[in-house]
């Protein structure tokens, strides 16, 4: 199945016109002539996408045409086989609405509209308040920001704002697979690179992208954010700005504090990955630890007029924790940090200890706090979250005719422990018909965590389906399915998104074996349980499904 995809083909109403957006590598195709037909169709016939012809269309290696309308990218590599039964279908049909549901292209145009020099902010699935600003009353307009799905609001903001954006500065992560989420809501690209002329499926025109490292920053990431800092910091009182916020930004816009050194940022940020630590821990001690975080620049933004667009990473959308709050006030302390540090025994570098005890010696400036001059002129919304990923999961489900829990989007703690009480609902559901009766579909999503022991690969999510394989491999019922995927594309530091179990996956011994090294990811891969998508464009936490068939 090597350099092989699915195209699932939304097909016009009056006719069998196709859709792909991407060129090279195979894909299984079939053209189905049948009217009337509207839901997505599985295709089967080989083709090969040769060039785009002048009209739009791309023609095909059997001289077919199809236009660029009506099909779609399959979100998961080997969809056929990971979808093996209707039960596994219908996890893999969950995870992607989902996911397509909290793009942030499609968000931000559905909460950010201009009608001539009036431009208005809200309401979103997340957030009801609405905002206009009246574009004739600042001379520039700049689009700022950084994290995994800021490409695709600043490409939107392009769109909307048109000629009177006057530039920007986007910093965002590699895309190592090449596969990703455009604006159309196709994934296309594929064999791509994200340094490529068009960015995630976005040919940005005014705004400059930068690249940086998640979640261990690295010297590019560096680079951009001191750019983006130089900036905000030359705009007035005649500037508008326009803050795009999204998970992974505080990875993304390291710039380190004064005395602070990249590679001591690197090796307190490894220390609180590896111990565990809780996101809002990771960012207490990031944002002081940095120029731009924890409220740092909106204080270098003033007097510009901020607007700041969210896409949430954070359970329960704390906005200080979001890419560690660079636009709004920090509630943190120097003293916050330096007892997480000591909450979990950590070594770090001596100019890190140095600087937060200087801090909460008062010998250094703290971060700004609420009611500070710096937010006067700075508000903030919030597009996407979790709950819109895990609400559009349900709601394919329902179409699908299957009853319904939405367990919380707010999950959190170790992944093996949380997939233990996830399988026992399905193991419940099954039994007893309670909460809801067989065929049932339980969705979470959140963000859990894994305390690393081993030498082994893998994130949160494999972690999360291991676990659950092992509940289910212990005598359970047959007729349950879980998935897991890390909403960006990638769990953890590998390629991967997450896993898809069932109860004949894997054995219970062999996943204790694994669970034990840590090594979620080469357990699931040699069995083909791994969950890859490459690049989503979006990033709002995990998203889990659990199935129960008939």
């Amino acid at each position: 199945m090597d350099g092989l995809g699915a195209l699932y083909l939304d097909l016009d109403p009056v006719g069998p016109d196709l859709v792909a957006s991407g060129v090279g590598d195979r894909y299984a195709v079939t053209v189905i002539p049948v009217p009337f037909v509207t839901s997505p169709i599985r295709i089967s016939r080989s083709f090969e996408l040769i060039r785009p012809c002048r009209c739009g269309c791309w023609a095909t290696e059997w001289g077919a045409f199809i236009k660029d309308e009506h099909v779609r990218f399959a979100m998961f590599d080997n969809r056929e086989e990971q979808g093996r039964s209707p039960a596994h279908g219908i996890a893999l049909d969950c995870l992607e609405a989902g996911i397509r549901a909290a793009h942030p292209g499609s968000v931000t145009g559905s909460a950010v509209s201009r009608s001539g020099s009036q431009l208005q902010v809200g309401p979103s699935a997340v957030d009801d308040t609405i905002e206009t600003i009246d574009l004739s009353g600042y001379d520039r307009i700049l689009v700022v920001g950084g994290g995994k799905a800021a490409v695709a609001v600043a490409a939107q903001l392009e769109e909307i704002l048109g000629h009177r954006l006057s530039g920007g500065v986007i910093v965002t992560d590699r895309d190592h697979r090449g596969k990703t989420e455009g604006s159309e809501g196709t994934f296309d690209s594929p064999g791509g690179t994200s340094e490529d002329t068009e960015l995630d499926g976005h040919d940005l025109q005014r705004v400059e992208v930068r690249y940086g490292s998640h979640p261990v920053p690295d010297e590019a990431g560096v680079a951009g954010a001191r750019e983006l800092l130089d900036l905000v910091t030359a705009a007035d009182e005649n500037t508008l700005v326009l803050g795009v916020i999204t998970g992974g930004g505080s990875a993304l816009l390291p710039a380190p504090a004064e005395g602070v050194t990249l590679s001591d940022l690197r090796e307190t940020t490894n220390a609180l990955l590896a111990a565990g630590a809780t996101i809002h821990e990771i960012n207490a001690v990031r944002k002081h630890l940095s120029a731009v975080k924890g409220g740092r620049l909106a204080e270098a933004a003033t007097p510009a007029r901020v607007v700041g667009l969210v896409v949430s990473d954070v359970v329960g959308n704390d906005l200080d924790v979001i890419a560690s709050g660079p636009f709004v006030p920090d509630p943190t302390t120097y003293a916050d940090a330096s007892d997480v540090l000591d909450r979990y025994d950590l070594a770090v570098p001596e100019s890190v200890r140095g600087r937060l005890e200087r801090g909460a010696a008062g010998e250094i400036s703290e971060t700004p706090k609420p009611g500070e001059s710096a937010f006067d002129r700075v508000t903030t919304h919030v597009l996407a979250d979790g709950y819109t990923a895990a609400d559009a999961a349900r709601n394919r489900a329902e179409v699908e005719g299957y009853e319904t829990i939405l367990l919380s989007s707010r999950i959190r703690g170790e992944s093996r422990e949380a997939a233990k009480t996830f399988v026992a609902i399905g193991e419940e559901i099954a039994a007893t018909g309670d909460p809801v009766s067989p065929p049932a579909v339980v969705v979470s999503g959140g963000e859990t965590t894994v305390t690393i022991t081993g030498d082994g690969r893998g994130g949160p999510n494999q972690e999360f389906a291991l676990a659950a394989a092992g509940e289910l491999a212990d005598g359970g019922p047959k007729s349950i399915v879980v998935a897991a995927a890390d909403t960006d594309g990638f769990d953890g530091p590998t390629d991967a998104a997450g896993g898809i179990v069932d109860p004949n996956a894997i054995s219970r011994a062999a996943v204790m074996k694994a669970l034990a090294d840590n090594d979620a990811y080469d357990a699931l891969n040699e069995r083909d349980l791994l969950l890859k998508t490459g690049k989503t464009g979006t990033n709002v936490n995990d998203l889990r499904v659990l199935v129960v068939d008939e």
